[in-house]
């Protein structure tokens, strides 16, 4: 059981434990991203075009690109995410691509860092989630997850994952453990719509952008609780609520049986299990770095071409503006909020959750504090999420995406608008 130890140990270190080094707080899997990006910043954008390129040609290989129409219109999106990245990297092509705010903004706020994160949090990845800690976990945790979100103890550690460390983090260890049969389709779905949200690491860009840093302990702890509540909700609706339970493969569903001792002492015999199960190291890291290194593949020439669309149609067009509508019904019961704003920045969400908050930086406290939580709580865009659920074994349509992410931003502003105003 010293593998449960040590490598448990050294996984939850890397990943929840902030260390300040030099000026910098944070967890070490970000100070390790920060290093990487600073001492191979020469090369690091061609080393993101080549897994670009790669991820644009992998689907033909693999011959999977013509399987179905979400994935023929990725496919294609994809080859456009190579175009896209070609321009940005050798600056030549339309100036509304090569402008800051678009291209260059992707490519270097989103596809070089997940092209750095994902490869190196897969390393660790294996440390946290292959040696009893997940098993362990999934048992105190479970009287709890179980009622409230309809999912496994051990879903407690996506959740986790995603809030400290990243969505991107939280989705691949929600992947592995749906193909080895620990969540049936249903969970996974509720589990990668509903708790992989994006880190404290962007919650604290959010925050400055919205002038709301002084306020940072309530908008932190608001937004985690805001956030849960309201997956806690949208299980019980559709489209989740009618969700197929069969499994990756109609392979057998791992339940969680209980051995009928004391929750502390299952918890540790389910580890010491795992921990006989599992394989070695060097094994576990082996596949992880490949289930990263394919993944990251698959999000970043996405990330270009749908994040680059939906932030042209938001600066070029009315379109959000005219959609945006959609909200004044419910925004118009609350007095004293900038409706025209909340609801813009609510719309825009859908396609950045950084650009609510550039919308609504300029409106007052409640404005913008219902704003930084909604553009969190979310959870669903197209920039990045969206490619990275899309690029899982975790098949969700479109459709059902965009129904999710209006169920979550309604109810958001439903229970978060009231409290602020009481608070502000």
């Amino acid at each position: 059981m010293w593998k449960f130890f040590v490598y448990s140990f050294i996984g939850i270190f890397f990943f929840f434990v902030p260390v300040t080094i030099g000026e910098t707080n944070t967890i070490m899997i970000d100070h390790l991203v920060g290093w990487v990006k600073q001492f191979f910043a020469p090369v690091l954008p061609y080393c993101a075009l080549v897994l670009i390129f790669i991820g644009a040609i992998y689907p033909f290989i693999k011959g999977t690109w013509n399987k179905s129409f979400t994935d023929l219109s990725f496919s294609m999106l994809k080859v456009l995410g190579v175009v896209v990245s070609l321009m940005v990297v050798f600056n030549f092509g339309p100036s509304f691509v090569l402008s800051k705010d678009l291209g260059p903004f992707l490519y270097e706020k989103l596809a070089i860092p997940l092209g750095v994160l994902i490869p190196i949090g897969s390393i660790f990845l294996s440390l946290l989630v292959g040696y009893g800690l997940l098993e362990f976990i999934g048992v105190l945790c479970r009287p709890f997850m179980r009622p409230v979100f309809n999912t496994p103890g051990k879903s407690a550690v996506d959740a986790v994952a995603s809030f400290v460390g990243s969505y991107s983090i939280g989705l691949m260890i929600t992947n592995k453990v749906y193909k080895d049969g620990h969540y049936n389709h249903k969970e996974a779905v509720i589990i990668a719509t509903g708790f992989s949200t994006v880190s404290a690491t962007f919650m604290i860009i959010v925050a400055n952008t919205l002038g709301i840093m002084e306020h940072w302990n309530l908008f932190f702890w608001f937004t985690l609780i805001v956030t849960f509540i309201v997956t806690a909700i949208t299980v019980h609706i559709p489209p989740i609520r009618f969700e197929s339970t069969e499994t990756y493969n109609n392979q057998p569903y791992k339940e969680e049986v209980s051995r009928g001792t004391s929750l502390l002492n299952e918890a540790w015999l389910d580890a010491k299990d795992a921990v006989k199960q599992c394989n070695s190291l060097w094994e576990n890291v082996k596949i992880n770095i490949k289930d990263g290194v394919v993944m990251t593949m698959a999000i970043l020439p996405s990330i270009m071409s749908v994040g680059l669309l939906g932030l042209i149609i938001a600066k070029y067009t009315p379109i959000i503006k005219y959609i945006s509508f959609i909200f004044y019904p419910v925004l118009s019961l609350f007095p004293g909020i900038d409706v025209p704003v909340l609801a813009e920045a609510s719309t825009i969400s859908i396609i950045e959750m950084l650009l609510p908050a550039a919308i609504a930086q300029d409106a007052d406290l409640v404005t913008r504090f219902t704003t930084g939580v909604m553009s969190i709580s979310a959870i669903v865009f197209f920039s990045s999420v969206v490619p990275v659920i899309l690029s899982t074994d975790i098949k969700i349509p479109i459709w059902k995406l965009v129904v999710i992410w209006f169920e979550r931003v309604l109810l958001t502003l439903i229970i978060t608008i009231p409290l602020a105003l009481l608070i502000f």
